[in-house]
C-alpha cells in the first residue's frame, strides 16, 4: 500500500511539474523566457515546454499594432498665440527583447516622448502654419519619435493630430479675414468678367466695322466695274455713230439728240410737282428728231431711203404756245 501510494504521489507530481513547464502563447503576442532571472529566449505562439523552477515568464509583450493617446495640452507658436493640441500615435513591437529591457513603462515612455516633440515642432511653427501644414507636423514628428524609439525594438507607425484649436477671438478674426478675401476674389472675378465682356463687345464692333468696310469696298468696286461696262458701251455706241456719220449717214447724230431728248423729258413726267409741262424748246425739234430715228431705223432695215418730208410747222398763240 505505501508503494502504491508513493508511485501515485510521484506521478501526480510528474504531471503536475509537466503542466506547468508547458506554456501556450497565444497569436499575437511573445513571451520572454528567462531563467533564473536572466533573459533566455522568446517563446513565439503556441505550445512551448520550459522546465518549471529553472525557467519562468518574464514580460508578455503585445506584437500587435496599437495606439497611444496624446493627452490635450496648450502649445504657444513661434507667433506667441496659444492653441490646444491633441493626437494619437500608432506603434507597433518588433522586437520583444528590447521593448521587455530596453525600456520600462512603455506606453508612458511614448506617450512622454510623442508630447515633448509636439510642443518642439509647433513651437517653432507660425499659427498659420500649424493649422495649414498638419501633414508637414505629422510627418515631423513621425520621423522624431521613430528614431527615439529605434533602440526601445518598436516602430512609429504613425503619428496624427486630433484636433487643434485656436483660441475663440483668433477664430473670430480668421473668420473675418476668409470673408474679406472670398469679397476680394468675388470682386477681382467680377471685374475680369466685365473686362472680358467689353473685350469681346469691342472685338464684335471691330469685326463687324471690317465686315462693314468690306461690304462698301465690294459695292464700290461692282459700281466701279458697272459704270466701266456702261462706258465702254455709250463708247462702243458713240464710235459706231461715228463711223455711221463719217460713212455719209447723218441720220445717225438724230438718234442720240433723239434718246437724249426723251430722257430728259421722261424726267420732267416723273416729277411728283409736274402737273403741267411747258416744253423749253420748239415742238417741231422733237417731231423732227423722232422723223430721224424712223428714217435711221427704215436704213437699217434695208427700206426706202427717201426722206419722210417734215409736217407742216404748228400755229403759235398769242404768249408763243403750240396751238393744235
Amino acid at each position: 500500500m505505501m508503494l502504491t501510494t508513493f508511485a501515485l504521489t510521484l506521478t501526480a507530481l510528474v504531471l503536475f511539474y509537466l503542466a506547468v513547464s508547458v506554456k501556450v502563447v497565444r497569436q499575437g503576442y511573445q513571451y520572454t523566457i528567462e531563467r533564473f532571472g536572466r533573459f533566455t529566449e522568446v517563446a513565439r505562439p503556441g505550445l512551448n515546454f520550459y522546465p518549471a523552477f529553472f525557467y519562468a515568464v518574464g514580460r508578455k509583450i503585445n506584437m500587435m499594432e496599437q495606439v497611444v493617446d496624446i493627452p490635450g495640452q496648450e502649445i504657444i507658436t513661434k507667433d506667441n498665440a496659444m492653441v490646444s493640441v491633441d493626437g494619437v500615435v500608432f506603434f507597433q513591437v518588433l522586437d520583444a527583447a528590447k521593448a521587455a529591457y530596453e525600456v520600462s513603462e512603455l506606453y508612458v515612455a511614448i506617450m512622454q516622448l510623442a508630447t515633448t516633440n509636439l510642443r518642439t515642432v509647433m513651437g517653432s511653427m507660425d499659427l498659420d502654419e500649424t493649422l495649414s501644414k498638419r501633414d508637414e507636423i505629422n510627418a515631423r514628428l513621425l520621423s522624431v519619435v521613430d528614431h527615439a524609439t529605434n533602440a526601445w525594438g518598436i516602430k512609429i507607425t504613425r503619428v496624427e493630430l486630433k484636433d487643434i484649436r485656436p483660441p475663440a477671438d483668433i477664430v473670430n478674426a480668421m473668420g473675418r479675414q476668409m470673408k474679406a478675401e472670398r469679397e476680394k476674389r468675388a470682386n477681382i472675378l467680377d471685374a475680369e468678367g466685365a473686362r472680358a465682356a467689353e473685350i469681346l463687345r469691342a472685338e464684335g464692333e471691330k469685326q463687324g466695322q471690317i465686315l462693314q468696310a468690306e461690304g462698301r469696298r465690294e459695292a464700290a468696286f461692282r459700281d466701279a466695274e458697272a459704270r466701266e461696262r456702261e462706258a465702254e458701251a455709250e463708247a462702243k455706241a458713240t464710235q459706231m455713230v461715228s463711223d455711221a456719220i463719217s460713212a455719209g449717214n447723218p441720220q445717225a447724230l438724230n438718234y442720240f439728240i433723239a434718246q437724249k431728248y426723251t430722257e430728259a423729258v421722261s424726267q420732267f413726267a416723273t416729277s411728283p410737282n409736274a402737273k403741267t409741262i411747258l416744253f423749253p424748246v420748239e415742238a417741231t425739234q422733237l417731231i423732227g428728231t423722232l422723223g430721224g430715228i424712223g428714217a435711221l431705223a427704215r436704213e437699217a432695215l434695208g427700206g426706202d431711203n427717201t426722206p419722210t418730208p417734215p409736217p407742216p410747222a404748228p400755229r403759235r398763240g398769242p404768249f408763243g404756245q403750240s396751238q393744235g
